[in-house]
């Protein structure tokens, strides 16, 4: 391990409700795929691929397992109790008979997309030099919005360790204070292990007038909040506003238009609102610690549109261990389009930060709106913390090919629209959620089945 510490990729592992609900406004790829037929089998295997790279090269990946799903509680609080003895089956049968629109919002298996699972700050940035979890509350959105408290559970398990990691309660569930985690959150440093800068990317102040053809789901209001609960010195934190036009083009998140590794911030031209005050806040907030290196694509040459589509800036950028240059790690929709592939040849064949693009597979994801970054939780760690990860959950080559065996014989092939109603899923998801935890050993009361079965 480096000196100067890690970045772990915390994976989420893609659950078997995996489904094409069209539920998120202002994710064009999830509405242009509603009711499509979903391969939650695939899905999931295309993530752990993804995984399984990273972990050869060398690099920490850990895993944040799926959330139950569907979710009963929420239907029972909203009045469904079923036939008879009220099952879990019972309630979900019924409720998506009766009203499958609403059902739908507890079938997501968004919380695969784990760069919405919290904020996360290095401790170095921290003022009790302890890495801080913030789990995102994600009101924008009424099937997002239900993750906070299985979130918080799974980072408590991952991150166990009082006197090295401190866990947050999400942020009220209002609107002033909407928050979406690590995808609209960047660090830029030296070193995992060194000083650095927050930069917190915002789309709207709570307060003022907002009338934008899609949502701006992260507010300043929020991004100031997690800034301080963290313990961040105001001065090293940097409040950007999102651009009006990205949100407006389909850029629900800051990472569809931008994406930061330690010295490097890869964005587009209509990323940030003011450019220039965004990229001289960022030198200046930099100055003593590091020299920031900017690469842009100019809209000239990738427009907006191609941008969105190919989830060009929603790669993971990283440093493969003994490498001199940062690797971008894309879908393989940006090899898919000219424009993209182009403007990648020249970035990475120029001399700058970024010396080589490599294409992954997960266009399952990609149909619902979430490329290679969506699905990871970025943690900067020194080896100390790194050492007092759950071990259960930090991937390895056999945990790999466990977790694959797992997914082929828990996950359907296929799940159509009207499928999702069948009561059978609610038995055959928890019984695969209950092998995973022995899996990961996770406990036996980690999801809320297991503990009313416990009772």
């Amino acid at each position: 391990m480096h000196a100067s510490g890690i970045e772990a990729n915390f994976d989420g592992l893609i659950g078997a409700s995996h489904n094409y609900g069209g539920l998120a406004s202002g994710n064009l790829a999830s509405d242009a795929n509603r009711n499509a037929i979903s391969a939650p089998r695939a899905a999931a295997l295309e993530g752990l691929a993804k995984m399984r790279r990273l972990m050869d090269w060398g690099l920490v990946q850990g895993i944040v397992p799926p959330q139950e799903r569907p979710l009963i509680a929420p239907l029972r609080a909203l009045g469904f109790s079923g036939k008879g003895a009220g099952s879990d089956r019972d309630i979900w049968e019924g409720a998506f008979r009766s009203d499958p629109r609403l059902a739908r919002q507890f079938i997501s298996a968004s919380p695969m997309w784990a760069a919405n699972a919290a904020t996360v700050s290095a401790s170095a940035d921290a003022e009790d030099k302890r890495v801080h979890f913030t789990p995102a509350n994600l009101v924008s959105m009424c099937h997002r919005a239900v993750e906070a408290p299985g979130t918080a559970r799974a980072l408590a398990r991952l991150f166990p360790d009082p006197e090295r990691f401190a866990h947050h309660a999400p942020l009220p569930a209002h609107a002033a204070f909407g928050d979406e985690g690590a995808a609209n959150h960047m660090r830029m440093s030296a070193g995992h292990g060194m000083p650095g800068v927050e930069i917190h990317v915002y789309g709207r102040e709570a307060f003022d007038g907002y009338a934008g053809t899609f949502p701006a789901r992260q507010t300043l209001e929020a991004s100031r909040s997690i800034a301080r609960l963290h313990g961040i010195a105001p001065g090293s934190c940097v409040f950007v506003r999102q651009s009006a036009r990205a949100i407006a083009a389909g850029a629900f998140h800051n990472d569809v238009v931008a994406v930061a590794h330690l010295d490097t911030l890869f964005f587009h031209e209509w990323a940030f609102e003011d450019k220039p005050a965004a990229l001289d806040a960022i030198r200046r907030a930099a100055d003593g610690l590091f020299e920031p290196r900017f690469v842009e694509i100019r809209a000239a040459e990738v427009p907006i549109g191609d941008a969105i589509s190919s989830y060009l800036f929603n790669s993971q950028l990283l440093r493969r261990p003994g490498a001199n240059h940062l690797t971008l790690l894309l879908p393989m929709e940006s090899a898919e389009n000219s424009r993209v592939k182009a403007a990648l040849d020249r970035v990475s064949s120029e001399g700058g930060p970024i010396g080589e693009a490599v294409f992954v597979d997960v266009r399952q994801s990609m149909r619902n709106g979430g490329g290679p970054a969506c699905l990871r939780l970025r943690v900067p760690l020194t080896a100390s913390e790194a050492a007092a990860l759950h071990p259960g959950a930090v991937l390895t080559p056999a945990l790999a090919a466990r977790l694959e065996e797992w997914v082929r014989r828990y996950y359907r092939e296929a799940l159509a629209p009207d499928d999702l109603g069948d009561p059978a899923l609610v038995d055959e998801i928890r019984a695969g959620l209950d092998v995973l935890t022995q899996i990961l050993d996770l406990g036996s009361d980690f999801y809320a089945f297991q503990r009313a079965s416990g009772d």
